[in-house]
């Protein structure tokens, strides 16, 4: 079956948000002082003991080749053989070779150089532990589609906890199945395994066999054929086991608990222990950040539109299912291309409504991309999605006729993005409200992007008298002055191109005095020598005779 290639690797950091892990599984791990026996009562040897009933089912996901898969594949030589080097006291070593290098004859521990002679075409990637954690970081939000407890177990290892998600995903056949071709689709060569507890399926995943054990009662006579390299020990602690006849883990449960501990130590009793499922196991479950943050980095620069235009899309995708997974969308999207000699450039995208398609925002990208320049080459692409808002959907139809604009039909709040973006944000404008009872503080004028779907009831709403129809409440004019105009007054009457006659008020507003533009005035409603209506006022902490005001016209 043939292998797609895998995308590179992006990261979501956590922007201003609280740590990343979240709860743990068990609240508290036990010490040896709290589960050794004393000598004189202990068993004499460990396999005596009878294993516990565990109701949680552990699915480990190892990655022996994350430091290769993590690095993004070279611009310049897609194709190509890629071996993966580090350095070493001061000399480049070869750390991963791929298929094709291991073919050629290179193998990890070899000089560069040395890479090099055997073939000359291979290209040396230099590990990025960076690279590494990010990838894996990327995985483990993945997972949580499949899990709400998914650990970082080693640099390339992370376990899920999938016995509450076998029903909804249709049994383990089927959960495994999807993870496996959703990790081989990304690129990922991965061994899985799966176990009553995380670091037996941990160490079957490492021995490289794809084994599935339900029950506890069977998983001793796995643990007991694994060798010692599946344990992750230190080199020379399995060596000194070595040269006492230990080959695989059941030699280990065989010893004596008292001489294992002396001569070895309690932890690694505890892991036999936790492995076996004698003790409980605590893991921390990993969360991904709240707010998405994701960065692609290029091997050398690039001034290819259409290219840096794809490479925002496919971060917008990556976006997209961060947002899916919280059911969440945003209203405003970040990007920013990062130069060698220039700061970088930042573009930003807004929205009218809160949205999380990946074709949507793309399409408003497009538009900004026409009029976008670019001072210098770009190396590096960005994107960082704005504060997650709840994402409300419903099934609703347009009062106006929407007519198919090549093949697409768009809504107003559609072409009210589509004209911002190509316009500017301050080009198109809609009337809003604010929670103030001063007239010339209530109304607003609001940008498609920064518009804010009112709340349909509570405190939190304008006042009532703001609005136009409301029971008991006096009418506002739709027409109201960006400032109060003062008017002439003759014979003792407000005066405004005639003589105005006073049709009802007063009405008192009394308000804004924690600040400093208080008022205190008496509403009326008047009209004027031509039949149209205002509506105007007298300041009261003055009560002078020509001191009125026109605040607004009635339609």
């Amino acid at each position: 079956m043939p292998r797609t290639r895998k995308q590179p690797a992006r990261t979501w950091e956590a922007a201003a948000t609280p740590e990343a892990s979240g709860p743990v599984i068990v609240t508290r791990a036990p010490n040896a002082s709290q589960y050794l026996l004393p000598l004189e009562a202990a068993p004499p040897r460990m396999e005596t003991r009878q294993s516990q009933t565990v109701d949680r089912l552990w699915f480990c996901v190892y990655l022996p080749k994350l430091p290769l898969e993590a690095m993004p594949v070279p611009a310049g030589n897609p194709d190509g053989a890629r071996v993966l080097c580090e350095d070493r006291q001061g000399m480049q070593r070869v750390l991963l070779p791929d298929g094709r290098a291991r073919t050629a004859g290179i193998v990890p521990g070899q000089s560069a150089s040395a890479a090099l002679a055997l073939m000359a075409d291979a290209v040396l990637i230099e590990r990025s532990v960076e690279c590494e954690r990010q990838t894996l970081e990327n995985l483990a939000a993945w997972l949580e589609g499949f899990s709400s407890c998914v650990s970082i177990a080693g640099p390339n290892v992370l376990v899920l906890e999938i016995a509450g998600s076998l029903r909804l995903f249709g049994g383990l056949r089927a959960l495994r199945r999807q993870i496996a071709v959703g990790l081989e689709a990304k690129g990922f060569d991965a061994n899985l395994a799966i176990a009553p507890t995380p670091l037996a399926a941990t160490w079957i995943a490492r021995f490289g066999r794809r084994a599935c054990i339900r029950e506890a009662t069977n998983l001793m006579p796995v643990l007991r054929r694994l060798p010692l390299r599946c344990l992750d020990w230190p080199a020379n602690l399995c060596a000194t086991l070595k040269g006492m006849g230990m080959e695989t883990v059941g030699d280990c449960f065989r010893l004596p608990r008292e001489g294992f501990v002396r001569r070895f130590g309690s932890r690694l009793l505890m892991e036999l222990d936790q492995a076996a499922g004698h003790l409980p196991d605590p893991r921390t479950s990993w969360r991904a950040p709240e707010r998405f943050s994701a960065r692609h980095e290029m091997t050398a620069e690039q001034s290819d539109r259409q290219l840096l235009l794809n490479l925002c899309e496919s971060l917008l995708e990556d976006h997209e299912h961060f947002l899916l997974l919280r059911q969440q969308g945003t209203q405003q999207v970040r990007f920013a291309f990062f130069h060698l000699r220039a700061p970088a450039t930042v573009l930003c995208v807004g929205c009218a409504d809160v949205e999380r398609s990946a074709r949507h925002w793309f399409e408003l990208l497009k538009i900004r991309f026409e009029r976008f320049s670019l001072p210098e080459p770009v190396i590096a692409v960005s994107l960082e999605g704005g504060p997650p808002r709840p994402l409300n959907r419903h099934s609703a139809t347009f009062s106006f006729e929407r007519r198919p604009v090549n093949g697409a039909s768009y809504s107003m709040r559609q072409l009210a993005e589509r004209l911002a973006a190509r316009m500017g944000d301050t080009a198109v404008c809609r009337l809003g409200t604010r929670e103030d009872h001063r007239p010339e503080r209530a109304g607003l004028l609001q940008t498609a992007s920064s518009f804010r779907p009112a709340a349909k009831s509570g405190a939190s709403q304008v006042c009532p008298a703001a609005q136009p129809g409301a029971l008991s409440a006096p009418q506002r004019p739709l027409w109201m002055l960006p400032e109060p105009e003062r008017l002439g007054v003759r014979e003792g009457q407000p005066w405004h191109k005639g003589r105005l006659h006073l049709l009802s008020g007063p009405e008192r507003l009394e308000t804004g005095w924690w600040d400093s533009h208080g008022i205190s005035r008496d509403y009326y409603r008047a009209r004027g020598p031509r039949g149209h209506t205002l509506w105007v006022f007298r300041r009261r902490e003055r009560q002078q005779a020509d001191d009125w005001y026109l605040q607004g016209y009635f339609g």
